[in-house]
C-alpha cells in the first residue's frame, strides 16, 4: 500500500501555481520553496496552513457535536470524539513536525525529491478538501438528526490515508524514500 499511495501522489502532481494559489502566505516565499537555504520557511508555511485548515474542521465537528447532543445523541459522542481526536492529532502532527534532514542542510535534496515533496504538499491540500467535504456531511447530518455512522467511517478512512501520506512525505524529506 505504501508504494501505491506514494506512486499515486507523485503521479498526480499538478502545477506549482496551483499550490501557491491555495496557500496565500507561500506566495511571498515562492523563491524559498526552491532555494535550499530557505526551504524550511516554505515547509513551515505549508504545514501550518494545512494544520490550520484541519483544525478549522475539528472546530466545525465540535459545533456539530453540540447539535447531536441537543437532539439526544449522547450514545454517539464516543464515536464522534474518537474521529475528532484523530483529526486533531493529524493537524497537530503536521503543524508541529520537525523540518526534516533535507530542510536542515544535513541532507542534500535533489530537484526530483523536491518535486516529490511538492506533490505530497498538493496531496495534503486535496486531503483537506476531502475532509472538509466529509465534515460538511457530518454537520448536515447533525442538523437533520440523520445517521452519522457511515460518515464517521468515511472520515476515518480519509484521515488515516492522509496520515500515511504525511509519513511518506517525511520519508522523502529525510531521504528514506
Amino acid at each position: 500500500m505504501s508504494s501505491n499511495l506514494y506512486d499515486r501522489i507523485v503521479n498526480q502532481r499538478g502545477s506549482f501555481e496551483n499550490l501557491v494559489s491555495r496557500i496565500p502566505l507561500l506566495g511571498k516565499h515562492v523563491e524559498s520553496y526552491f532555494d535550499m537555504s530557505a526551504q524550511r520557511d516554505a515547509d513551515r508555511i505549508v504545514r501550518e496552513h494545512i494544520a490550520s485548515q484541519l483544525r478549522a474542521q475539528v472546530v466545525r465537528m465540535a459545533d456539530a457535536e453540540n447539535l447531536i447532543l441537543d437532539s439526544g445523541g449522547l450514545r454517539m459522542m464516543s464515536k464522534t470524539r474518537a474521529e475528532k481526536d484523530r483529526l486533531q492529532t493529524l493537524a497537530d502532527r503536521i503543524g508541529t513536525a520537525a523540518p526534516g534532514y533535507a530542510f536542515t542542510g544535513a541532507l542534500k535534496i535533489s530537484h526530483e525529491q523536491l518535486a516529490d515533496v511538492f506533490a505530497f504538499d498538493e496531496a495534503m491540500l486535496r486531503y483537506v478538501d476531502q475532509i472538509t467535504a466529509v465534515v460538511d456531511k457530518f454537520v448536515e447530518a447533525a442538523r437533520t438528526n440523520a445517521d452519522i455512522t457511515g460518515i464517521l467511517a468515511e472520515l476515518r478512512a480519509i484521515v488515516d490515508e492522509a496520515a500515511h501520506a504525511f509519513d511518506l512525505r517525511r520519508d522523502v524529506i529525510n531521504g528514506l524514500a
